[in-house]
């Protein structure tokens, strides 16, 4: 299977949907909601095959202990060696999970006496990192530079609440492609607001990395913005790499310092020996390592089918959110009944897609939003076309 290729149990809902009952006939339908960009969460193929010979003659299926005492592997090394110098910086450090990287590492590079700027549509794990750090918290509207600006310039002036003292760091939070909204942070602008009023800026590229790029590095390279200007970047191996957890990558000094002080090392189970291998396999096969090409011509092939599918829908009148480049294409139907009535009529038709609505999004912001893969071909984007406009 490609991951294209979803099947569900039928399920059967009783005291108003409280109590779903499974029942035994199942459906296929064509998957256009999940993350699987490059179409690495496969269950054949050299990764694949990579992870079942690390499970039966490698490392087995667990550490079983956290990364700071005995879970730290060869392989952990060996993928962070792999990674830091997939992103360009000098070292990184793998999490289990995603969203705990962000959780659980933001509050290691501010606390009290900083300021945390954010912008207002980062994810819920960069919220709650926020909030666990202890640090100020400021909100600059989405992608809205003139608003950063005023509000690094006044926060810059005023200081620290009561004591009005400097703040001891300014940390500027952004996501490369927001998950909800397709659209790409102004990268170029960020990076010149950070140089110019010395801030620090952590970047999220959980659906930009290995999605986004000519070689599938990110939005750094989508934007030819060297990776020294951003000082901690953060992504996510659910996604492009088809695996679980996420990573740190910056200077040695900072790693370091995450290394001691982080309670994802302490506290957290750190990624499993399989599940590093797929990464590791995944990442060597997007860089071209592995001799076959794969890599290169699934981020080749996931450009196409983003460009042609944004450029279809365009075209046919509906409204969608992000740029040309963005994999994630949310189609705006604003109200809630619509999604209910397309997510019925997608589903007799064959095809998976993901709804969303409030609270999720604004009362009226109601969207579908399609995740587009290597694995799609021109005939399952064709399909889906013409499921939606059926």
């Amino acid at each position: 299977s490609s991951g294209i290729n979803a099947e569900y149990g039928d399920r059967k809902f009783e005291s108003f949907n409280e109590k779903p009952k499974l029942l035994e006939t199942k459906r296929k339908y064509l998957n256009i909601g999940s993350y699987n960009y490059l179409g690495f969460a496969e269950n054949n193929g050299r990764c694949s095959h990579d992870t079942i010979r690390e499970i039966k003659h490698g490392l087995g299926l667990t550490s079983s202990s956290a990364r700071a005492e005995l879970g730290t592997t060869t392989l952990h090394r060996d993928l962070e060696k792999l990674i830091a110098e997939f992103v360009g910086k000098e070292d990184a450090l793998v999490f289990g999970m995603g969203f705990a990287t962000n959780s659980m590492n933001i509050p290691v590079f501010v606390g009290e006496g900083c300021l945390l700027i954010s912008d207002e549509l980062n994810h819920a794990s960069m919220i709650l990192g926020a909030r666990l750090s202890g640090a100020k918290i400021k909100v600059f509207k989405h992608n809205d530079m003139k608003d950063l600006e005023k509000l690094l310039r006044r926060s810059i002036v005023e200081g620290q609440p009561r004591t009005k003292r400097p703040w001891k760091k300014i940390l500027i939070v952004v996501e490369g492609v927001y998950s909800m909204e397709g659209t790409t942070t102004n990268l170029p602008e960020i990076v010149a607001l950070k140089k110019k009023y010395k801030a620090y800026l952590y970047l999220d590229e959980a659906h930009s990395i290995g999605a986004m790029g000519r070689t599938g590095r990110g939005i750094c390279e989508h934007y030819g913005v060297s990776t020294s200007d951003v000082d901690i970047m953060m992504g996510t191996f659910s996604k492009s790499f088809g695996a679980a957890g996420g990573y740190l990558a910056a200077s040695k000094e900072i790693i370091a310092h995450v290394r001691q002080e982080s309670h994802a090392q302490y506290y957290g189970s750190p990624i499993s020996p399989p599940v590093c291998r797929q990464v590791y396999a995944a990442t060597i096969a997007i860089m071209g390592r592995d001799g076959t090409g794969e890599g290169p011509r699934r981020i080749k092939q996931l450009a196409e089918n983003t460009r042609y599918f944004r450029k279809e829908l365009q075209k046919r009148g509906y409204i969608i959110y992000g740029e040309l480049a963005s994999p994630v294409i949310p189609l705006l139907l604003f109200r809630i009944s619509s999604i209910c009535a397309f997510a019925k009529h997608a589903l007799a038709n064959g095809v998976a897609p993901v709804i969303v609505g409030f609270p999720a999004t604004p009362i009226l912001g109601s969207r579908v939003r399609f995740c587009m893969s290597a694995s799609h071909t021109r005939e399952h984007l064709d399909r889906i076309l013409e499921v939606i406009e059926d």
